[in-house]
């Protein structure tokens, strides 16, 4: 595995590799970008990319522009060495570490907006958060040129965001929505999770306990309409003392359309999402279920 931390050395290592198979067929870049302090679920997109590609690179990059005023860009967990043994375990062939002076030589003036889709859920809470998503996951897949990006499901927001981007900008690279990977008991996995205290992190199992029950009770017809759900996912995560609700949303994805209360789950034309937001403390976790239409269908 190379380590390059450098853009020019990045992009000379992705041009003798993909030409390095000797039929000139260039071969395929698979690209995962992360903030680092890796879990098993940056893992599994690490072994998806391995599967679809025959190259595949990790960044590990602490993005200062999509953190807000009094968020935690100082204090967000960062352990480089540990990063590179779980890269290097995962069969990653090249993790690109740039500085925050390779990536943002001089003061940045132009920044990537996509509109609408990011003035809900977390765009809301965090006014400019995507903003900075989108612009450094544009110049990573500037850097990288990959053929395919892997973001995980748990910010389903980000994944329609940054689909929205590729396809507004004609960007040649197919992004990969991956699964949500939990904990044995449920909790989806976050670099953030290292903040929760003891019993934050037991109350935190709220938030897959009450999206689960929400399945079932769609399954079992207990519930029909948008408000129902909002309705019975509120109740169970205000259930717990420490949780603090920032937001639970039903919406249409991937266009991410609010929904109204008394729309029925089967009307709607598109698949829905349950996207949640809440403070355990200090520490904000999210989580979501999507629900594919043809499964609505099936259960209400």
């Amino acid at each position: 595995m190379m380590i390059i931390r450098d853009v020019q050395q990045l992009r000379a290592a992705l041009t003798s590799r993909r030409r390095a198979s000797g039929t000139g067929i260039e071969k395929k870049v698979g690209f995962v970008p992360t903030m680092g302090y890796l879990h098993e679920g940056h893992a599994s997109l690490m072994r998806a990319a391995r599967e679809q590609s025959d190259i595949v690179v990790l960044s590990i990059f602490v993005n200062p522009i999509q953190f807000g005023p009094g968020e935690d860009f100082e204090s967000y967990p960062r352990d480089e060495e540990r990063d590179a043994a779980v890269a290097r375990r995962e069969g990653v062939d090249i993790l690109f570490i740039p500085t925050v002076e390779v990536m943002y030589p001089q003061p940045t003036r132009t920044k990537i907006r996509v509109s609408g889709l990011t003035d809900r859920l977390c765009g809301a809470s965090r006014p400019g958060h995507f903003d900075g998503v989108t612009t450094v996951v544009a110049k990573l897949f500037n850097m990288v040129q990959p053929d395919y990006a892997f973001f995980g499901m748990k910010d389903a927001q980000q994944v329609a965001v940054l689909q929205q981007m590729v396809t507004d900008l004609n960007i040649n690279v197919q992004i990969v929505p991956c699964p949500i990977v939990r904990e044995q008991d449920g909790l989806a996995l976050s670099s953030r999770n290292v903040y929760l205290s003891e019993e934050e992190r037991e109350q935190a199992l709220v938030l897959s306990r009450s999206l689960r029950e929400a399945h079932e009770g769609i399954s079992q017809g207990q519930m029909a309409t948008v408000g129902e759900l909002r309705s019975f996912l509120e109740a169970g995560i205000t259930s717990v003392p420490l949780a603090r609700i920032d937001y639970v949303e039903i919406l249409t994805f991937p266009s991410l359309q609010p929904l109204k209360a008394e729309e029925r789950l089967d009307d709607i034309k598109e698949d829905v999402i349950a996207a949640l937001a809440v403070f355990f403390g200090k520490t904000r976790l999210i989580d979501n279920m999507r629900l594919e239409k043809a499964e609505v269908l099936s259960h209400v």
